[in-house]
């Protein structure tokens, strides 16, 4: 990791998600990037620059909801000047520099069809799986295994954007435990996130060191 990377979560009360009008996957990400002063030019964005924002949407119940963020920037302490809540930490360099990991994201699972070249879904738990853990060593930096990996929540959600444009978004949480082939690229990947859609609330790899006790087996 060059730079600082910022973990933070966004705490919103029933009343802060009824003030926001949080109602859709389109309305989370207005509010995330709300946090943030957008720091790319015009061309950068052109050129596909990242926003060195990445969001997952923890969920919650009728009187909460906890978004966790990972960013390049610190964001603001507030949504706004009444709703919301964060409270952020500097990732330490050293946190990335294990071997292995237990790990959860939501990922947009896709590839492209060799017919025609358009984006296709990948649908199944197992063709999921296997895409994820093919993926995995060449395109992040680590290696899984299919036996120990868990796919659910498998979703598709459609909303609109600013310009009214419907997008469809398949979903799926992964989650189980990853070992590190390539520090540099895991470090990237952690940094900047994986797969598509990370506008959108996908590509946050949620880690935390595994550490192997026999004792405990």
């Amino acid at each position: 990791m060059n730079s600082s990377v910022i973990a933070s979560a966004l705490h919103l009360d029933r009343s802060a998600i009824k003030a926001l009008k949080i109602t859709d996957v389109y309305s989370m990400h207005r509010v995330v990037y709300s946090l943030f002063e957008d720091v790319r030019s015009p061309d950068q964005k052109l050129g596909g620059a990242t926003s060195g924002i990445l969001w997952a949407d923890q969920g919650g119940d009728f009187h909460s909801r906890k978004i966790l963020l990972l960013s390049s920037r610190t964001p603001a302490p507030k949504v706004d000047e009444l709703h919301g809540t964060v409270i952020s930490k500097i990732i330490k360099p050293e946190f990335l520099g294990h071997d292995s990991y237990r790990f959860k994201v939501i990922v947009n699972p896709t590839r492209r069809s060799s017919a025609n070249g358009k984006l296709m879904a990948v649908k199944g738990r197992e063709e999921i799986a296997k895409w994820f853990a093919g993926k995995a060593p060449s395109s992040w930096g680590f290696t899984v295994t299919e036996s120990n990996m868990q796919v659910a929540n498998i979703q598709v959600l459609q909303f609109q954007d600013k310009a009214n444009r419907k997008i469809t978004l398949a979903q799926a949480q992964i989650q189980g435990i990853l070992s590190v082939n390539d520090a540099k690229q895991f470090g990237s990947s952690f940094a900047s996130g994986i797969g598509r859609s990370r506008t959108f609330g996908c590509g946050l790899l949620q880690i935390v060191p595994h550490i192997d006790n026999p004792f405990f087996h």
